[in-house]
This record gives C-alpha cells, structure tokens and sequence, in this order.
C-alpha cells in the first residue's frame, strides 16, 4: 500500500544481489544464500503489498 514499503522491499532486494554477487566472487556460499534469502523476503514482502493493494481496491470499490 505505501510506496514507502515498497521502495523498503527493493532496497532489500537490491542488497540481496549485492550479497550474492559478492558471494559468488569469493566463493563464499553463507554469503550466496544469504543474498538469495534477502532476495527471497523482498519477493514475499511485494506479494505481501499487491494483496494489500488489491484488497483496499475491492473495499473502497463499493464507497
């Protein structure tokens, strides 16, 4: 719903790759997964927003 969150969720995302990346220069395989799994919260995070989203549509829909 607040572009707040969803600008949050990319910057999560975007620290992710960065992890990852870094990860994957050292060989580093904590690090790899530890990027996927910020990747993977941001994923379920904007999910999250879109139902939000979806559901404030539907109730103000009928006001």
């Amino acid at each position: 719903m607040g572009a707040g969150d969803r600008a949050e969720n990319r910057g999560e995302d975007f620290k992710g790759k960065v992890k990852e990346g870094v990860g994957k220069a050292t060989d580093n395989d904590r690090l790899k997964n530890e990027g996927r799994g910020d990747q993977a919260k941001a994923s379920v995070k904007d999910a999250v927003e879109d139902v939000k989203d979806a559901a404030g549509k539907l109730f103000n829909k009928d006001k």
